[in-house]
C-alpha cells in the first residue's frame, strides 16, 4: 500500500541541500512505514545488504564475515526475503562475537564497534530474526546506516547522509510497487 513516508524523506533530504544538516530524529517518520513486520523484515535486509556492498577494505576475518553475509543475503527478495533462519542466526551470533568488546565510561557499558557495515549486517539480521514487531529498531537501524559525524555539529544527517536517504526511498518506492502488483 502506497504511503507519503518516501516523500517526507524526500522533504528531510531537500532540507539537508537548503538549510545544512538535520537532527537525526527526523529519520523517526520511518516508523510508521515500518509498523508493518513483513516491511521491517524488508528494510533490515536491504540495509544489510547496502552494508555489505560499502565494506571497503576488509582482511582476515572481516572479509570473511561479510564474505558469508554476502552469500547468506544475495538472493533475498525485497519483499518478505526468504532467509534461512539457521544461517541467518548463525551469521549474527559470529558478528555478535565478533564486536563483543566493551568499556566502561563513567556508570555505562559502551560497546565497541569496530567496523560499522559489519555492525549494520548484524543489526539487520537481529531484527530480522527476532525484532520483527519493532518500529524502533528499524528507525535505529536508519540512523545507523545515515548518519555522519562533524564536529560542529555532533552526529547529524548531513550532505554525507544524502546518497543514503535516497537509497532508502528508491528502497520504499520499489517495495510498494512490488506489493501494489502482488
Amino acid at each position: 500500500m502506497r504511503t507519503d513516508i518516501p516523500e517526507k524523506l524526500l522533504r528531510i533530504a531537500s532540507d539537508i541541500e537548503e538549510k545544512g544538516p538535520q537532527n537525526l530524529t527526523r529519520l523517526s517518520v520511518l516508523k510508521r512505514w515500518l509498523s508493518d513486520p513483513i516491511r521491517l523484515a524488508s528494510f533490515a535486509v536491504f540495509i544489510a545488504k547496502r552494508a555489505f556492498g560499502l565494506k571497503g577494505k576488509a582482511k582476515g576475518e572481516e572479509a570473511a564475515l561479510f564474505k558469508k553475509a554476502r552469500e547468506l543475503l544475495k538472493n533475498a527478495g525485497v519483499v518478505d526475503p526468504q532467509i534461512p533462519a539457521e544461517k541467518a542466526k548463525e551469521l549474527f551470533y559470529q558478528l555478535s562475537e565478533y564486536q563483543n568488546e566493551y568499556e566502561r565510561h563513567k556508570s555505562k557499558l559502551i560497546r565497541i564497534i569496530k567496523n560499522l557495515n559489519l555492525y549494520l549486517v548484524e543489526e539487520g539480521l537481529r531484527i530480522y530474526i527476532r525484532d520483527r514487531n519493532n518500529p524502533s529498531s528499524g528507525y535505529r537501524l536508519a540512523v545507523s546506516y545515515c548518519e555522519n559525524y562533524d564536529p560542529a555539529y555532533g552526529n547529524m544527517l548531513d550532505k554525507k547522509s544524502l546518497f543514503k536517504i535516497e537509497e532508502i526511498i528508491r528502497f520504499m518506492f520499489t517495495y510498494e510497487a512490488l506489493t501494489d502488483l502482488s
